[in-house]
């Protein structure tokens, strides 16, 4: 299973129009090579380096299995965004108050659909999911502030 961007590659430079000092929109995501028993996806993407711990800018389930791509600016048709740490649902992009963090985009290939509220937040999510897991992959973005 693969996740990648045609906006930046891993472990590089998130394009500004994707964080707090631009747009504010999620990349484009292309998804490739699922596992044939996956019944949905799930999208978490976090920061483990910031200052209060792990800052989760997006999440997102019921991604249908035949996703090959989440284009910029949109959620896939059906899914469900869940509660980020801006406390709202929806895609809040980096904004690092000092140095380079790590955005974690996280894709999950589940066996089952999720049953969640989209005020379900990671914590939730990741419970709901950890016996559903058939495959992982992440992509790893990196932004600094002007």
């Amino acid at each position: 299973m693969k996740l990648n961007s045609p906006a930046f590659k891993n472990n590089e430079a998130i394009p500004v129009q994707y964080t707090c000092d631009g747009q504010d929109i999620n990349p484009p995501l292309e998804i490739s090579d699922m596992p044939e028993d996956t019944k949905s996806l799930v999208l978490i993407v976090d920061d483990p380096d910031a200052a209060a711990g792990d800052w989760v800018h997006w999440l997102v389930w019921n991604i249908k299995p035949q996703t090959k791509e989440i284009t910029e600016n949109s959620v896939p048709s059906g899914a469900v965004e869940g509660t980020t740490s801006f406390g709202q649902p929806g895609y809040g992009g980096p904004c690092p108050p000092k140095g380079t963090h790590r955005y974690f985009f996280k894709l999950y290939a589940l066996d089952t659909d999720l049953n969640l509220d989209q005020n379900a937040d990671k914590q939730q999510l990741e419970i709901v999911i950890k016996d559903h897991i058939i495959n992982q992959t992440e992509l790893i973005g990196l932004y600094t502030r002007r």
